[in-house]
């Protein structure tokens, strides 16, 4: 075992003592050591019950025969986040998760691990440790939130940002925003749509790394609790097996979770996440693969915010695998590809029932014929854009409008709020990016005022920072090369006409190439946001938007 380098022989008696401090037994020193991996904490709701979930891990790692010892992880809530400084550190954590994982289970020499992970980055953060750290692994999420109910009609976290939006508009009262804050989140648990969270949580489960119902069971069904035993069990015989991440998270496999992604319609965080996980895995993933797989996979799926449905309702109607059922009877899927429950994705998948036809379409009806997420180019994005197309208005999925250029969140939030944007408009938001956030801030408030004023449906957004899941509209983010860096981005000026067409993979900005070279030969870069501290040592260090935003191994 693994193990052995801290605990066999004369050379370990003094690691065996600091055991000893532990209170471990020697039966318990003989047993395989598995690190548990908590994201609990008491400030983001997705991760208040995850005490429970670590010791029900415990208690299945335990009866299969193996020691558990638990380890923390971090965690932003974005939705707590949202808003002003603090989202700037949020996407920058999944770096430092990965990291500070790596480093506890290296240290400690652990032959097994069961990720319990629930939040945006905090997901990622520990795929991409998995990769890395290569040892038998498996993951158990926190689960997510059941839906709120607000007059009679169930609603969600989104719902709750658009309606701060409506009252801006003077469309509700102030009491009716008090109804939407104490009501639009009554569980623990990842917030109830399709959100990143969410997305993150069910495609964990299409690569193979997680058990079913790991992305749909709600956090406070017992189901969610026996689930979490189970992992504890399963990554015993992972061990006995020698089932590893990289065996797991192949090529095949992520081709399986795009083409997943776009039959759910996630969020365009998984763009950011696919190929930062693919990276550590060992090879690229090309954001324009994307495309190439939406032509061919429908969308089955319109779950909040594109949608009426929500996560308790998805797993009610069979889940991820039903899900995966119906798309492999397109042959859609690599049905080959091993998974943590030691049997093969078509093995796991076979007799999944699709029991509500309206909440997973059937293939043969579906919401729309092609994917969720669609990836833009053009002169204003020459390496990538990525929008939720199942998000988009119809009558948005083709617009031109004069740009309204804002050089940071806040300012555009102001304009939108006061009532300076029209219908038509093409709002821009720029020097949001990676390293010019730094940090790439969630656009979920200037979204959510935009669809809460009624202008959902008439104004564009572009930015070259990212959108919170619960985002919708036409709202296009991961601009690449993003402004910081002189990308296109930082030369558009106000009332230069923008032309979005999705459905023919295109954004471009109608501005002569002579007049684009002139405006480059001025253009000056901005002094940094931050100059010290953790933020300005990851945006001297993080890639563009369309590689991943993964951190520059060489420093240059």
């Amino acid at each position: 075992m693994r193990s052995d380098v801290v605990r066999k022989g004369m050379q370990q008696a003094p690691h065996r003592s600091l055991f000893n401090a532990l209170g471990m037994t020697e039966e318990e020193m003989e047993r395989p050591l598995i690190g548990i991996v908590s994201s609990y904490n008491e400030i983001v709701p997705g991760h208040m019950n995850l005490d429970k979930i670590t010791q029900a891990v415990k208690m299945g790692v335990a009866e299969a025969g193996g020691t558990p010892v638990v380890f923390p992880a971090i965690a932003v809530c974005d939705g707590i986040a949202m808003g002003h400084s603090g989202m700037k550190y949020s996407l920058v954590t999944r770096d430092l998760i990965a990291d500070s994982t790596e480093c506890m289970a290296m240290a400690h020499k652990f032959d097994g691990l069961v990720m319990i992970p629930n939040c945006d980055k905090n997901v990622p953060g520990l795929l991409m440790a998995a990769a890395r750290i290569n040892i038998p692994t498996v993951f158990v999420s926190g689960g997510p939130m059941l839906a709120g109910h607000v007059n009679g009609r169930k609603r969600s976290l989104s719902s709750m940002f658009e309606a701060v939006g409506a009252y801006s508009a003077g469309k509700i009262t102030e009491d009716d925003v008090r109804t939407y804050e104490e009501n639009v989140c009554p569980t623990c648990g990842s917030c109830s749509g399709m959100y990143t969270a969410n997305s993150m949580n069910c495609l964990t489960e299409v690569l193979g790394m997680g058990l079913r119902g790991n992305g749909t069971i709600p956090a406070v069904y017992s189901a969610r609790i026996k689930l979490a035993k189970h992992a504890g069990m399963q990554v015993m015989e992972c061990i006995r097996k020698n089932i590893l991440p990289r065996d797991v998270m192949t090529k095949d496999a992520f081709l399986n979770a795009l083409t997943v992604d776009m039959a759910l319609g996630c969020s365009t965080n998984t763009m950011l996440h696919l190929p930062a996980i693919a990276h550590e895995a060992g090879f690229d993933f090309e954001a324009e693969l994307a495309n190439e797989l939406s032509e061919k996979t429908p969308n089955l799926c319109h779950l909040a915010p594109a949608g009426p449905h929500y996560m308790e309702e998805l797993n009610e109607a069979g889940g991820i695998y039903a899900v995966m059922n119906e798309l492999a009877s397109l042959n859609l899927l690599h049905l080959d590809c091993m998974t943590v429950t030691g049997k093969t994705v078509g093995e796991n998948i076979k007799g999944a029932v699709n029991r509500d036809p309206e909440v997973i379409r059937p293939v043969d009806n579906p919401y729309m014929k092609t994917g969720g997420i669609a990836v833009l180019k053009g002169n204003l994005a020459p390496d990538t854009a990525v929008v939720k197309r199942s998000a988009v208005a119809p009558e948005m999925m083709v617009h031109e409008g004069p740009a309204r250029v804002f050089d940071c969140e806040e300012d555009a939030i102001a304009a939108i709020k006061g009532g300076k944007i029209v219908a038509g408009d093409v709002v821009v938001i720029r020097y949001e990016g990676p390293k010019g956030g730094p940090g790439m801030r969630e656009m979920l408030n200037p979204t959510s005022a935009i669809t809460g004023m009624g202008l959902g449906s008439s104004v564009a957004l572009i930015t070259d920072g990212r959108f919170s899941g619960a985002s919708r509209g036409a709202s296009i983010g991961h601009v690449s090369p993003e402004a910081a860096v002189g990308g296109p981005i930082a030369l558009v000026e106000e009332g230069d006409i923008i032309s979005i067409d999705i459905p023919n993979y295109k954004l471009e900005l109608k501005v002569s190439d002579e007049e684009l070279a002139r405006r480059r030969a001025a253009w000056k870069p901005k002094e940094p946001n931050v100059t010290t501290g953790y933020l300005a040592r990851y945006a001297s260090l993080v890639t563009s938007a369309n590689k991943g935003a993964i951190l520059n191994k060489s420093g240059n």
